[in-house]
């Protein structure tokens, strides 16, 4: 009995790596053992803690207005607000985090950095949006700097033109180094409200298809809406080939308008033909099978008028080719 509790000891000291001098006490062995276990060093539970239990960070309510002018008045309408991440996504683009259209925003955002912009019409502005994880969180304002104008145009000194021929391109005020304008708008159809920032652009006015236009330099100012009225020195033309005056117009007629200069400004395949020209000088040539015809009219500003080339007056036509 007493052999084996000898050996039972001796495993217990070997295994703390004790070599006993003859043979220790049994109480002094499991002190050591009590010992080692106490100074051990286990790592730290929270180390190990998951994050899929940690509580995602509540979103506050992020309020936002916009004004045309910083003493101006909150806008109810026409606003279109978005929210970015301002971290890029695959793409190299901003992520969309949210978007809003009338007039004040309501967001729900957890809190972080963000960039928001908020467009009227052609006028914007974008602004980087801090949302804090506590305290008091202010309304934010985002001022546009915006105005806008209606634009129109009459022929001659107040001759109305119709919606259907006439269309403006806008500009902005200043010059590229290759000549060029940047364009901000085209084809804005006449008295339609356009929304810009503050600031000078260029307008071009044309008044049918051929060669009438106007240009204009335009002052947008912030908070007002300026009306325009362009100015246009050109007339509408109709053009028929009759055998004689007042008669129908002959079907299967090629037309070709040439300046004074001889430049070959429209060209047309019908039996009467309708354009709207600059003012100036003109001839009209018209063929019909193997034959030219050919008269000279003028154009007068806002005088809208019919133009008859008579059969009777076949003329050769110098630089045209009647084939």
């Amino acid at each position: 009995m007493h052999a084996v509790s000898r050996a039972r000891l001796f495993a217990v000291v070997a295994a703390v790596g004790i070599m006993p001098a003859g043979m220790a006490p049994a109480e002094d062995a499991f002190q050591s053992f009590k010992q080692m276990d106490s100074t051990a060093k286990m790592p730290k539970l929270n180390a190990f803690t998951p994050t899929v239990g940690r509580q995602a960070p509540v979103a506050r309510e992020v309020t936002l207005n916009a004004k045309l002018t910083a003493d101006g008045q909150p806008m109810q309408t026409g606003l279109t607000w978005r929210v970015f991440s301002p971290q890029p996504g695959p793409d190299g683009k901003l992520p969309l985090v949210a978007s809003s259209e009338g007039g004040g925003a309501h967001f729900q955002l957890t809190p972080g950095a963000y960039f928001v912009n908020v467009a009227f019409g052609r006028a914007g502005v974008t602004k980087r949006l801090d949302v804090p994880a506590d305290g008091e969180f202010v309304p934010q304002a985002l001022v546009l700097d915006a105005g806008g104008f209606v634009l129109n145009a009459v022929a001659g000194t107040d001759q109305r033109i119709p919606d259907s021929k006439l269309r403006f391109s806008i500009y902005s005020a200043e010059v590229r180094e290759d000549g060029e304008r940047g364009l901000v708008m085209a084809n804005v159809k006449p008295n339609t409200i356009v929304r810009l920032n503050a600031g000078t652009y260029h307008v071009v006015s044309e008044y049918g298809e051929v060669n009438a236009s106007v240009r204009a330099d335009i002052q947008v100012e912030a908070g007002k809406l300026t009306e325009a009225t362009l100015q246009h020195r050109a007339a509408q033309i109709t053009l028929k080939l009759v055998s004689q005056a007042g008669g129908e117009a002959v079907a299967d007629t090629a037309w070709s308008v040439l300046t004074a200069g001889g430049d070959v400004v429209a060209e047309s395949l019908s039996a009467f033909t309708t354009m709207v020209l600059a003012e100036g000088d003109y001839t009209a040539v018209a063929r019909n099978k193997d034959k030219i015809y050919q008269r000279e009219f003028p154009v007068q500003s806002g005088h809208n008028s019919d133009v008859e080339v008579l059969m009777k007056d076949q003329q050769p036509v110098a630089g045209v080719d009647s084939d």
